[in-house]
């Protein structure tokens, strides 16, 4: 049964993805559309991020989460090593906890 789903899924997706080299001709997009899909892209990650930094378990995560995103996104758009951004996010969620703030 698990082979049969994950046969489906690489089929569906296999699909999906011809579809779009497939149809890229056919369709006639309008020039508004065309310039919005990437910028689509974006806000659909950013939608993501922002729900995986601030809920768990479909509530607020407190405090500490949001603070450790934070301060890893300041060092990343300072272009600090990667290292250094997850390590200084980390940090600064653990301390926090530590302290007690949720």
């Amino acid at each position: 049964m698990l082979i049969a789903v994950i046969l489906a899924l690489a089929v569906g997706t296999y699909a999906f993805r011809l579809a779009g080299v497939v149809l890229r001709d056919r369709l006639d997009l309008p020039e508004r559309l065309r310039t919005l899909l990437p910028v689509s892209a974006a806000v659909l990650l950013a939608a993501l991020a922002a729900t995986a930094a601030l809920t768990e378990a479909g509530r607020f995560a407190g405090v500490a989460r949001p603070a450790g995103v934070l301060v890893g996104a300041v060092l990343a758009w300072r272009r600090a090593p990667f290292v250094v951004v997850v390590l200084a996010a980390a940090g600064t969620a653990a301390v926090l906890r530590l302290l007690g703030v949720e």
